[in-house]
């Protein structure tokens, strides 16, 4: 922020004591001269100047700060010497009354500020080249400069995830999908050749097949006894290449790389089941175990034909479809099949039946289409539902005439439905014309028309409203929009504030529109009626009517019948035998050429489904499978389903029950030497690379923030009795810089108790003070806040109170504003902190608990804390350093978060922060896609470095929480930005590249541990008036709100 922001109308002059005011609010420093050298030698840049004051060399003054701090607290609670209904007497009987809400309800700035473009970033080559060789560390990788041993060591028995070494995330979602599989990892982890076959194998293909079973039996053993967090797949990976020729350029088809992989799997079984027969497939166990047979029985041209055939996935078409069973149904019905059929040869038909299924049945999902008219492939992004169980009865020939019976009783009752569907529309939508309505409505509107009289006969009533004059409302967004100083900036003040503002009308808003009379208007009615025409056709109507409705309430119920019986045809038991549960969902996000794949999978040993990314194994629910697996929401949907059957479900139970944790370990020690010995290795260097990087960061300097107690008692100048606890040592700190905010406040009520000192001494005017300072804070605990004051932040009994803090807390709280050593003003303010600093000497910890005590006081300052980064963001935001305010309002969005956890009152308005946050966020990916597409090298890396090291990290914080319908749109637009880059003729091939290694990472980054720079230090207890300031920010952005409503 430059010396540009300021006020209308106002001169350089209060632009540098705004400025000035701010310094001291983020770093503390109250030496103005200092401060002002410090903004001049940044040009007037605010952030220049904070990052100038917070190097070594400007500690100093910062110290000098703190020598006005105050020294020890001493003493606890409430004095026992003041009255004992003191607080009985201090307390309004109403306390229960008291209400909280909404800290504010700020709107958008007045006026579009005129602030310079920020032209002073600096180029980020260097995060462009740390990108170019993330693949080449060694270790470490993902976890930033100070990663923790928790981050890349494995815990236990848990699953490990997979390193993705280039676009090779459907790699880790199969492999993964497969490895979970404990029929199929024991098959893959035994596979041997004896000596005269390998010796005999002299193809190119076999030599292939058996190194990559070599491979991985080596990553499955690893995946079993690592201690690593994941694996590196790169060996296995590296025989893929031949296959996959483009799989370094571009993501893999997740059935497509699955066909592949078995089809390797089973030719290198083959050579171990059956050397004699090299064509029996029979006895092999990659067959056995994951593909089935089908009979196809048709009719074409008049001739019946029939056929078994062979499948390992089983495709289905998604479009038209909403569940898993209709996509079945229609892929094993096509045509007509009725007896009649084979004498017609125009008529066509078909029916398929399993024969048998596999252990393992898989469904691929067909979600992409050609786009004819583009020239290009385009994702189905339709809703798809898939339960857990899936009873395959229906499908089975086995089952052919009970289903064939019950497809008939389907199809006439789809029939039946039709026709009454006819019936009811002709009921709802009556009439000859155009405009069609309800009949019973018409009807209805008939019979008010006729008892409507006419408006000659209607008795005016003297002082009715009809009969006043209307009076002329003054237009709301008129009067608003001849407002000067316009809005904001006009692409930014769209619907989404107006929504978020409309929500909150101001009192006179509420009191204009209730102060407008009612519209009167004549209603039509008919000119003469008499008695017997209006008692006929009355009677004639309302019999009509009548039995209209129940006519319409018949074809409801009847259809609503038809609906439950089609639903529940097949619930027969008959049909539920052959039960297969759901074992893996692999997903795609993003579009057809382009996209992040990963896997959910259910562990059976703990009950419960993982989530498998890349390196990331988290524990996941059904609820997150369903939002991200069946579409319709966002660009995630399932794009391959692997289900098991239920004797293999049953047999994992049977056999995992009670060894949940010991599992993998029996496998290791099941494993052939060499698998253990090799294991073993990797063990090793893992162990030897944490040496070294624990030598390599004992040579650096750890840049750690300090904890709050630390930070205190270096700002503190004198030391208090009790320095062995650092409970108490930061518990009294942060109350003594709660009483010096309030310093003045507290300053006052003493001086208005000159009267009861003289005349009642020192005690009597610290009752006084206390009940005055009292009552007035409660009176302002209670008042509705608005969008320019949040009360809170002027004293730290408001924020308590509001929050129905305990009395014991509240009243401690008061008595140690007045035995802040910083009233030390005269011979009265002496005696009275005396006096004060004696009640609370005597006050033990079974009067107030001390833990709750501290508690209260770091949510305060917390509250502090976030408003600080708040209104800093928001200015920042006003001025467009987009980058820098992202960075305040995501750490006071995470900050704020922590804080409504315990009430709706202890932080500030969350809806707020998200607002300017994912304004920022829009605002900065189209000043980073406008950098990429730029074509010129610097600009682009810069644009790389504002996605990888704000953008990314960003939408991943926000994924975290329970994102908003506005947080996920806004996610959907930044992602859709970039996709819409991919196959332009226009961009230079690199940058293609370069695209294609962000995708994955802007597409799903809840892969990567996030590492967002942190804001500068700030010092939220600082005596500086934050309430003018926020009054300030508040009011400049209500005032720009009025004018954005269209």
């Amino acid at each position: 922020m430059t010396a540009e922001l300021q006020a209308p109308g106002g001169g350089g002059g209060a632009d540098c004591q705004m400025l000035l005011n701010q310094l001291k609010e983020i770093t503390g420093i109250q030496d103005s001269a200092f401060l002002h050298a410090a903004l001049k030698a940044a040009n007037g840049d605010l952030m220049e100047a904070v990052t100038f004051l917070t190097e070594e060399h400007a500690q100093e003054p910062a110290r000098d700060a703190a020598a006005a701090e105050p020294s020890a607290w001493e003493g606890s609670a409430v004095g026992k010497q003041l009255p004992r209904n003191l607080a009985a007497a201090l307390t309004p009987s109403d306390r229960d009354d008291l209400h909280t809400g909404d800290a504010f309800r700020p709107r958008e700035s007045p006026k579009a500020q005129a602030a310079e473009r920020d032209a002073a970033e600096r180029p980020q080559e260097a995060h462009s080249a740390e990108n170019k060789n993330r693949s080449k560390r060694k270790r470490c990788e993902v976890w930033g400069e100070n990663p923790k041993q928790s981050d890349w060591r494995r815990v236990g028995d848990w699953p490990v995830g997979m390193k993705n070494i280039g676009n090779t995330c459907w790699f880790s979602a199969v492999i993964q999908s497969l490895f979970q599989l404990p029929e199929f990892r024991r098959l893959v982890l035994g596979y041997s050749l004896p000596q005269n076959v390998l010796e005999s194998c002299r193809s190119r293909t076999g030599k292939r097949n058996i190194a990559f079973m070599q491979e991985l039996q080596c990553l499955f053993a690893l995946m079993l006894g690592t201690r690593r967090k994941f694996v590196d797949p790169s060996a296995a990976l590296e025989l893929l290449r031949d296959a996959f020729r483009s799989a370094e350029e571009q993501q893999q088809d997740v059935s497509e790389f699955t066909h592949k992989l078995l089809d390797w799997l089973e030719d290198a079984f083959q050579l171990a089941v059956n050397v004699k027969s090299p064509g029996d497939k029979s006895e092999n166990p990659m067959v056995q175990l994951f593909y089935g047979t089908f009979l196809t029985e048709g009719v074409h041209e008049g001739n019946t034909f029939s056929k078994i055939e062979t499948f390992g996935q089983y495709p289905l078409q998604v479009n038209g479809y909403r569940n898993l069973n209709e996509c079945l149904e229609g892929a094993m019905v096509e045509g007509e099949m009725d007896e009649a059929a084979a004498s017609q040869s125009v008529k066509y038909g078909q029916e398929r039946w399993f024969t048998k299924l596999p252990p393992v049945l898989t469904f691929e999902l067909s979600r992409f289409e050609f786009n004819q008219s583009l020239g290009q492939p385009e994702k189905i992004h339709t809703r798809l539902e898939f339960p857990q169980t899936m009873y395959m009865d229906r499908y089975l020939y086995c089952s052919k005439e009970l289903v064939q019976r019950k497809r008939e009783e389907m199809k006439r009752l789809k029939e039946k439905m039709v026709v009454l569907q006819q019936k009811l529309e002709r009921y709802l939508q009556y009439g000859s014309g155009p405009a069609r309505f309800p009949l019973p409505d018409m009807l209805q509107y008939v019979l008010e028309f006729i008892a409507t009289k006419p408006a000659a006969a209607l008795p005016s009533a003297p002082g009715s409203l009809t009969a006043l004059p209307r009076p002329r409302a003054e237009p709301c967004l008129l009067h608003a929009l001849s407002q000067p100083n316009g809005m904001l900036e006009g692409k930014d003040t769209g619907t989404e504030d107006t929504a978020f503002f409309s929500a909150n009308p101001s009192p006179q808003q509420r009191s204009s529109v209730l102060l407008q009379p009612p519209e009167t208007s004549e209603r039509p009615a008919p000119h003469v009626v008499s008695e017997e025409e209006l008692r006929l056709v009355r009677t004639c109507l309302q019999r009509w009517r009548n039995e209209i409705e129940q006519d319409v309430q018949d074809l409801k119920e009847s259809i609503a019948r038809i609906k439950q019986s089609i639903e529940q045809m097949y619930c027969d038991p008959l049909l539920q035998q052959v039960p297969y549960r759901l074992h893996a969902v692999l997903v795609h996000e993003g579009q057809a050429n382009a996209g992040h794949y990963w896997a959910y999978i259910y562990d059976q040993p703990r009950k419960s489904w993982l989530k498998y990314n890349d390196i990331s194994v988290t524990e996941s629910s059904w609820e997150e499978l369903e939002r991200d697996s069946f579409g319709g929401l966002k660009n995630a949907s399932a794009y391959c389903l692997m289900y098991i059957s239920d004797k293999v479900s049953r047999f994992l139970a049977d056999k995992e029950e009670g060894s949940e944790l010991g599992q993998f370990q029996k496998e290791v020690e099941a494993l052939p030497p060499e698998l253990r010995h090799y294991i073993q290795e990797d063990n090793w260097r893992l162990e030897q690379e944490a040496e070294e990087w624990e030598e390599e960061q004992s040579c650096k300097i750890p840049q750690m923030e300090p904890s709050p107690a630390s930070e205190l008692q270096d700002l503190s100048s004198e030391s208090g009795p009790d320095q062995n606890s650092v409970c108490e040592q930061s518990m009294r700190s942060l109350s003594s810089e709660h009483a010096m905010i309030a310093k003045e406040q507290t300053a006052k009520a003493i001086a208005n108790t000159a009267d009861a000192y003289e005349k009642n001494g020192v005690e009597a005017a610290l009752c006084e003070a206390f009940h005055e300072e009292y009552s007035r804070l409660y009176l302002l605990a209670k008042e509705t806040p608005t969008p320019q004051n949040d009360a809170r932040l002027q004293h730290v009994l408001i924020y308590l109170l509001q929050n129905n803090a305990p009395q014991q807390v509240v009243e401690r709280t008061l008595l140690e504003q007045f035995a802040d050593k910083n009233l030390s003003y005269d011979e009265r303010s002496i005696s009275i902190m005396k006096v004060a600093r004696a009640k609370l000497r005597e006050i033990g910890p079974d009067d107030v608990d001390m833990e709750e005590y501290k508690r209260w006081h770091e949510d305060y300052s917390l509250f502090r804390k976030v408003s600080v980064y708040l209104l800093t963001g928001l200015e920042l935001y006003q001025n467009r350093k987009y980058q820098e305010a992202l960075t305040y309002l995501v750490y006071a969005y995470q900050s704020n978060t922590k804080l409504l956890l315990k009430g709706a009152s202890r932080g500030v308005s969350e809806s707020l922060i998200a607002l300017y946050r994912r304004k920022c966020l829009l605002k900065l990916n189209e000043v980073a896609a406008a950098l990429f597409v730029s074509c010129e090298e610097a600009r682009v890396a810069e644009g790389i470095g504002i996605l990888n090291e704000l953008i990314i990290p960003c939408m991943h914080l926000m994924n975290n929480f329970e994102i908003s319908k506005e947080d996920l749109d806004a996610i959907e637009v930044m992602r859709n930005r970039w996709c819409s880059y991919l196959g332009r003729e226009d961009m230079d091939a690199k940058l293609q590249v370069k695209l294609g290694e962000l995708l994955p990472r802007l597409l799903d980054c809840s892969a990567e541990v996030v590492v967002l720079k942190e804001p500068p230090k700030i010092r939220p207890n600082s005596p500086y008036d934050l309430c003018s300031r926020f009054a300030a920010v508040m009011e400049s952005i209500h005032g720009a709100s009025a004018v954005t409503v269209k």
